[in-house]
């Protein structure tokens, strides 16, 4: 349920609230607003009982059973638009951030080369994995601990805050004094110990979409980070997996608007993934500032066809600065900016 509480209420009767759910059983997180608290009262026997229980009390206005299973993540429960401050890089208003470097950490030379780049382009925040989760044990795994140093490197030489995966319940701590931003990838998507650790350490994070799961679920999943006290979420919707074989994966464009009408939490897209070659990105990226996305997080790699890691998917420089012009023009035919 989401208790409404009348504007203005007293901290006595939000307390009141809280104390009646208490006495219930059931959990609670507020939303402390400038002039008006909701209450989030949650719990598995919810749906048992009836919102007078709730309604009876002073000074609340409203009370909405929920009946989908997320509820921190919903618009009902916090109804202006959520902003994930990151390093004075604001992720969900007028600005679309751009997030962009390379899909592996590989050598110092190839990231701090794929930083200068990406900079000078336009991008607000480097990408670079050091962790990689990949299918096959044989395949390269990214440098680690080496690579989180050198991402603090970047990070120092271009005053650009990184976004770097987590794949480990236990590491998180370690690739948060490192990280400016915790990147939860699809394939880790329902790892909720993973996602209950990177919510008690309170960094920013982007919660990839796992390639086989509803939005329902992708935003429950959201709920594990909220319902820890971590309200720096940002959705990244990056292909799902269905039939078509022609790309990747299949982007899911409208996953951008009906994340916007069910909650308040920001989202990017990552063309990349869901392309699969590097072609067919900057017509992806486009398509994702025109629906209302509020960044976008691309693969750039200084020479792609000595990546480690996709390559194929990966821009090149050159590239990147041509499709941040482009990207430029479609923002702004949105209200919007890079």
């Amino acid at each position: 349920m989401i208790i409404g509480m009348a504007k203005g209420a007293s901290r006595e009767a939000v307390d009141n609230v809280v104390k009646r759910a208490e006495s219930l059983g059931l959990g609670v997180q507020l939303n402390l607003g400038t002039d008006r608290t909701v209450v989030a009262i949650l719990g598995s026997t919810t749906g048992q009982i009836s919102t007078d229980v709730f309604a009876v009390l002073p000074e609340v206005e409203s009370v909405t059973r929920i009946m989908k299973p997320y509820k921190l993540a919903a618009r009902e429960f916090k109804g202006r638009d959520s902003l994930v401050s990151v390093d004075g890089v604001e992720v969900g208003g007028k600005r679309i951030v751009v997030m962009a470097g390379p899909c592996a950490v590989e050598s110092e030379e190839q990231l701090m080369e794929a930083a200068r780049a990406v900079k000078a382009s336009g991008a607000s925040i480097l990408r670079g994995g050091a962790f990689k989760p990949r299918t096959s044990p044989f395949s390269f795994h990214g440098l680690e601990e080496k690579g989180l140093e050198l991402l603090v490197r970047a990070r120092e030489a271009f005053g650009m805050p990184v976004v770097t995966e987590v794949v480990d319940p236990q590491a998180v701590d370690m690739v948060a004094r490192s990280a400016s931003i915790l990147q939860v990838g699809s394939r880790n998507m329902q790892n909720f110990a993973l996602l209950t650790n990177v919510g008690k350490s309170k960094r920013p994070v982007v919660l990839k979409r796992g390639f086989s799961c509803t939005i329902t679920e992708w935003l429950t999943a959201a709920d594990y980070l909220l319902a820890e006290g971590n309200e720096q979420v940002i959705l990244c919707e990056r292909g799902i997996r269905t039939f078509e074989d022609s790309t990747r994966f299949s982007l899911d464009i409208s996953a951008i608007p009906v994340i916007k009408k069910a909650s308040h939490l920001p989202i990017i897209v990552d063309p990349s993934h869901a392309a699969g070659h590097y072609s067919l990105v900057p017509a992806i990226a486009r398509a994702a500032v025109a629906a209302g996305a509020d960044g976008l997080l691309i693969e750039v790699h200084p020479n792609p066809k000595e990546a480690l890691v996709d390559g194929l998917q990966s821009l090149t420089p050159s590239d990147f600065a041509r499709l941040m012009d482009q990207l430029r023009a479609v923002a702004e035919s949105v209200g919007r900016y890079i």
